[in-house]
C-alpha cells in the first residue's frame, strides 16, 4: 500500500512506493504516482469561490468566461476560472473587479502576476486560479484545449 503525506490544505498525496524513514525525498511524483484526494468540504468551498469570481466577472466587459473543474487532472489547483478582453483597458478593469469583490467577501489572493500590457493576469486564490487574457493570448495559449479533460462547470459567452 503506498504511503499517505498529509498536507495542511486539506489533500492528501500518494506517493507510489516511497520509502517510510523519508517518503518526500526517495520518491520523485509523476503523473501516475502523484494524484491528489481533495477533501469534499475543500472541493465544495472552491467551486463556491470559482462561481462567485465568475460572478464578478460577468459585471465586466469579459468575454467567453470558463469555470473548470480541474481537481481530478491538475495538482495546481482544483477550479480555473478562464476568460477573455479586448484590451488592456479591459483586462485592468476585469481584474480590478475580481479583486474588489472578492475583498469585501474576506477574500485576498496569494498572489497575483502578469500585467494588462502583457496580456495575460493570473490571480491566485491556491484552490481557484483566475486567468485573464487579451484575446490574442488565450488564442496563443489555449488553456481550454491544455486542459480539455477538465469538466466545465460554467461557460459564459
Amino acid at each position: 500500500m503506498p504511503d499517505q503525506i498529509y498536507s495542511p490544505h486539506e489533500c492528501t498525496f500518494t506517493l507510489g512506493n516511497a520509502a517510510k524513514e523519508s517518503p518526500i525525498d526517495s520518491a520523485t511524483p509523476t503523473p501516475e504516482t502523484f494524484i491528489p484526494e481533495v477533501a469534499p468540504e475543500s472541493l465544495e468551498a472552491g467551486r463556491e469561490l470559482a462561481l462567485l469570481i465568475a460572478d464578478a466577472i460577468s459585471e465586466t466587459p469579459a468575454a467567453n468566461t470558463l469555470v473548470l473543474d480541474v481537481h481530478a487532472v491538475s495538482p495546481l489547483a482544483d477550479f480555473f476560472v478562464i476568460c477573455s478582453g479586448e484590451n488592456e483597458r479591459q483586462l485592468r478593469a476585469i481584474s480590478r473587479v475580481v479583486l474588489e469583490d472578492l475583498s469585501k467577501e474576506g477574500v485576498r489572493p496569494k498572489r497575483t502576476e502578469g500585467t494588462p500590457d502583457g496580456g495575460w493576469i493570473l490571480i491566485d486564490f491556491g484552490d481557484v486560479i483566475v486567468h485573464i487574457f487579451q484575446n490574442e493570448q488565450r488564442a496563443f495559449y489555449r488553456l481550454e484545449d491544455l486542459w480539455s479533460e477538465a469538466q466545465t462547470l460554467l461557460s459564459i459567452q
